[in-house]
């Protein structure tokens, strides 16, 4: 994850056991003692923990190595603050941050001494410098949100105007890495940043596709998942994960060359489920990056792949399968439809013009009190009505 920031020079990894968890210094005393003694050797300067780390234990242990120390939070923050490139995506990142950080001042300060409150030389006690710090905070915290209202609405003001666009938007999720981005690009013809590293995508992007078959759709990058993503990023980045909700198809590309490909789709499965994304919106898996398997294994992929039902094997890379996929995708929106009568008054104006531009309008009946229509559309047309 360290080679995912600019700048950084991994020079070792070790995977440390431990029996118990020291409150002090995380590690025991001759771990932390031999720890330090090889950092000093090979001139490190940043330590990175994969897991969590207390003030506490950041503070003492940062102070007994010399050299500055990130947990799995921390790291991450500083990824997506490095990524980050809309409004809503800095907005997202500080956001972030400063509920990390609000966490961090618990007993990491040394200068608690009590400042004077009150007025001239009468007033209580006053407040510790953590009271203090933690108050200013959650000022910042409080404009942050009002800025991040705004940029919500606004996008919420585009979601509202795409759903009058009669084209269905296909969502691509996937852990992060897993390639999204390089589809995205070999479809849409796009230029997204596309990488070999961690959350290379961080603000959602969107791009008109026509399909092989003459249907056009919305294609919509999202940002990548991650196991044991922290609670401050999960609520911080929800409105950008939200673009899934919207979706009539959901892309889910997995990586099927990692090792723990299995994990990475049962960690996506779960952050969906979290979203809020029902069972009901239809879903593709994607099995994505054919070209970095072994023939044998390649084979294997392929004949697996066509035996499961929404399951193609691609590589987004050379284009391998994708065409298979994009038909698939065209077949997915030709719906089934089915024929109602809606009666709908005078008021509801916007809504019969939708209707009639969505051409789903068999016949109409003027009534005393509105329109009487016949209707012939699709489930994903009358749930987009419904929304309205």
């Amino acid at each position: 994850m360290a080679s995912a920031l600019p700048g950084l020079v991994v020079v070792g990894s070790e995977v440390v056991r431990l029996p118990r968890v020291q409150p002090g210094q995380l590690f025991g005393s001759g771990k932390v003692a031999e720890l330090k003694a090889r950092f000093a050797a090979e001139d490190i300067d940043l330590v990175l923990v994969d897991g969590p780390v207390t003030p506490v234990q950041q503070r003492n242990l940062e102070k007994e190595w010399g050299v500055k120390l990130l947990d799995r939070t921390g790291l991450i923050l500083e990824i997506f603050a490095d990524r980050a490139r809309t409004r809503e995506g800095v907005l997202q990142v500080e956001l972030a941050a400063l509920s990390y950080q609000r966490t961090r001042l618990v007993r990491a300060w040394t200068h608690l001494e009590r400042q004077r409150g009150g007025f001239g030389f009468v007033g209580g006690p006053g407040e510790t410098q953590i009271e203090a710090d933690r108050r200013a905070i959650d000022d910042q915290v409080i404009r942050l949100k009002r800025q991040l209202d705004k940029v919500v609405k606004t996008r919420e003001l585009h979601r509202a105007a795409r759903r009058k666009v009669p084209f269905p938007i296909v969502a691509l999720v996937g852990y992060t890495n897993a390639g999204k981005s390089t589809l995205f690009n070999r479809a849409t013809g796009a230029e997204v940043l596309a990488k070999d590293m961690l959350f290379a995508t961080l603000d959602p992007t969107m791009r008109g596709v026509t399909l092989p078959s003459g249907r056009k759709v919305i294609l919509s990058d999202t940002v990548g998942f991650i196991s044991d993503l922290p609670t401050q990023l999960v609520a911080a980045f929800r409105a950008t994960l939200e673009e899934v909700l919207e979706a009539d198809l959901i892309l889910h590309v997995r990586d099927i060359a990692h090792p723990e490909t299995v994990e990475q789709a049962a960690d996506v499965a779960d952050i969906l489920a979290s979203l809020g994304v029902k069972g009901g919106t239809p879903m593709f898996e994607v099995w994505n990056k054919l070209d970095l398997v072994d023939a044998t294994t390649h084979e294997g992929l392929l004949v697996q792949a066509r035996a499961r039902e929404n399951v193609f094997a691609v590589s987004a890379l050379t284009g391998e399968g994708l065409d298979l996929l994009l038909e698939a995708v065209s077949a997915a929106f030709d719906e089934e439809k089915t024929e109602r009568t809606l009666a709908l008054p005078f008021s509801e104006g916007r809504k019969h013009a939708w209707l009639h531009g969505e051409g789903v309008v068999l016949a109409e009946r003027e009534t005393e009190d509105g329109w009487e229509m016949d209707l012939r559309w699709t489930a994903r047309q009358e749930k987009r009505y419904r929304e309205l």
